[in-house]
């Protein structure tokens, strides 16, 4: 699939910011399965300064310094990309041997699971969550089976519902209240893995908006989407799972930036100097090119 995505994204301050600096992670990048065929990002107003570059994990940055008074601040994405992703499920070790593996492993290279095994900023191992993951992971059960059969059982257990969490809330929080958005469920089953020392990253990107003909919207598409990479051993690699609609991370799913967890991906990071509060718009687009 080859996709035009467009994204605007607009801070509306409720009083005049006089100085600000920006990092921004809304520029996708070729990656297994996927290629970007064009990129572009338009900020108003317009930085002082902006530099690109790339985090540890390989996403791409923008470094943005903005020295004029403003009361908003609008990042529009245009982007094409090509998808292609073999999501059928095939065999993998049991998880654990990948534990064994992982904790032995002595690669430190942004790939390696060493990165994605311990509590990182906004996800702890909370030991409810790991009882809650270890019902899946039976004793010699292939990992990547255990793993989805995690993300089905999140899926029919928690129930979607926007306003219900922030970006803040943490997995014990929207573990306890079964309901959530992606953020919250990413954040639950990497926990869960995690807890029983299995590696498990963080994705950001965007789902396709415009779907065939009978065919339902997935939840979460119109908006920034989240998911997991699980990783399955050397041989197999990472694979995608999307415990939001309970499906593996296919065709229907653009890759934007990968971390530990949603803190080491946010869109928009920063520090203003202003008074008061801020609204946030966002609109997403991603529809097949013709």
């Amino acid at each position: 699939m080859i996709y035009d995505i467009r994204q605007t994204t607009t801070y509306h301050y409720a009083s005049s910011v006089a100085y600000a600096r920006h990092v921004l992670r809304l520029t996708p990048i070729d990656r297994l399965g996927q290629r970007v065929h064009a990129a572009a990002l338009d900020i108003e107003p317009a930085p002082i300064e902006r530099r690109e570059g790339h985090d540890f994990f390989g996403n791409r940055m923008t470094w943005i310094e903005l020295d004029q008074p403003h009361d908003t601040l609008s990042v529009r994405v245009a982007a094409r990309v090509a998808i292609k992703r073999d999501v059928a499920p095939e065999a993998t070790p049991p998880w654990e041997v990948i534990r064994e593996a992982a904790f032995a492993s002595t690669d430190l290279s942004p790939n390696s699971p060493a990165h994605y095994l311990f509590p990182s900023r906004q996800v702890s191992l909370d030991p409810e969550i790991r009882a809650y993951a270890a019902d899946s992971f039976s004793a010699g059960r292939p990992v990547l089976d255990a793993a989805v059969d995690l993300m089905r059982r999140i899926k029919a257990d928690f129930v979607y519902e926007i306003g219900a969490t922030t970006a803040s809330t943490t997995p014990p929080m929207s573990f306890a209240l079964r309901r959530g958005v992606c953020q919250d469920f990413a954040h639950i089953m990497i926990s869960g893995m995690r807890g029983l020392g299995l590696p498990a990253a963080y994705v950001s990107g965007y789902l396709r908006t415009a779907q065939s003909a009978g065919e339902e919207q997935l939840e979460g598409a119109g908006a920034m989407h989240a998911w997991v990479l699980v990783g399955c051993g050397e041989d197999v690699g990472w694979r995608g799972l999307d415990p939001t609609n309970g499906i593996f991370a296919g065709d229907d799913h653009v890759v934007l930036a990968i971390g530990r967890d949603y803190a080491d991906v946010a869109p928009i990071d920063g520090v203003i100097f202003a008074s008061g509060g801020q609204r946030l718009e966002v609109s997403v687009s991603v529809t097949p090119a013709e």
